[in-house]
């Protein structure tokens, strides 16, 4: 897990997701040597900030998406929020800006959101909540699980991979926007149509911690039932625990391949967290062990 705990700790908000980009990098150019096939590398560009891994002959691609939420620093160290952050009194923020290294606390005060620094941070400073990887028996817990455990996911399923494409995202946290052009590219380059959304969902009544990764039926969109349905039936074909997902809210980066005019299918498959977008984000260790084994078998057969 300690890549995990790495992925967790880097610094990589909506918005700024350069830092992680160059992290992923520079872990595959290490570490490609040693995975069963090597894929072709595309990145910058007309891509920003997006890294995407082609294998061999695609027929499908996951995506999983690099920011995080987090806040902006206004006006005397005011903040607003990047994605749905969680404001909680006494939450450790971190960043930096001119005048150097932040650690902060954020402070609620009438309704506003501040953080106290003992200085004036510089306007338009990103904060994100302090790094805290735990191991705790069954579980994982840390800031940013979502989605720095989709990253890790589908690095760990680079490894053996031998057809399909790895397409690391930005935006997905506030509001999107690289899908869509993501999907273009693919699309018409690959002519790949079909796709994993790599990427955390919730403990809710009917989605348990420890009970396996979840298969999102709908969220706020509503994929293709055709192609759920396949996924399903091949997911039964396996010992793999798993889960059925139906949620009214919430979106993802399936939403911009749903609403491109290319025909995408997309089905949302993540291990369910507590306290998501807090430092406490918390995650069953049995859940993320489906999570990857599920994408390893749906990308071999898909």
């Amino acid at each position: 897990m300690q890549l995990l705990k790495e992925l967790c700790s880097i610094h990589a908000p909506s918005g700024n997701e350069e830092p992680l980009k160059d992290f992923i990098l520079d872990y595959i150019r290490k570490n490609v040597g040693q995975w069963s096939h090597k894929p072709t590398i595309y990145h910058d560009g007309d891509l920003q900030d997006c890294i995407v891994l082609v294998f061999g002959k695609p027929q499908t691609a996951i995506f999983a998406h690099m920011d995080s939420i987090g806040f902006t620093v206004s006006y005397n160290n005011h903040l607003h929020p990047i994605g749905s952050s969680s404001a909680k009194e006494g939450y450790q923020l971190v960043g930096k800006d001119s005048k150097g290294e932040i650690r902060g606390t954020l402070r609620i005060v009438e309704e506003e959101w501040i953080v106290e620094a003992g200085r004036i941070i510089d306007r338009g400073t990103e904060l994100t909540f302090a790094p805290n990887f735990r191991d705790e028996g069954d579980y994982i817990l840390s800031p940013y699980l979502d989605d720095r455990l989709g990253v890790w996911t589908a690095l760990e399923v680079a490894k053996t991979l031998e057809n399909g494409i790895i397409a690391f995202t930005c935006w997905e946290e506030h509001g999107g926007g690289s899908v869509a052009y993501l999907a273009r590219w693919i699309y018409e380059t690959f002519q790949v149509k079909q796709s994993l959304i790599c990427d955390i969902t919730w403990v809710t009544d009917g989605v348990e911690a420890g009970k396996g990764v979840a298969i999102s039926m709908r969220d706020r969109m509503i994929p293709r039932k055709k192609y759920v349905n396949q996924i399903i039936e091949l997911t039964k074909q396996t010992t793999i625990p798993f889960q059925l997902e139906v949620e009214g809210a919430g979106a993802s980066d399936g939403r911009e391949l749903q609403l491109s005019p290319y025909p995408w299918d997309w089905c949302f498959i993540g291990a369910p967290e507590k306290d998501a977008h807090t430092p406490n984000e918390c995650v069953h260790k049995k859940d993320i062990e489906s999570m990857v084994a599920l994408y390893k078998h749906l990308m071999e057969k898909m």
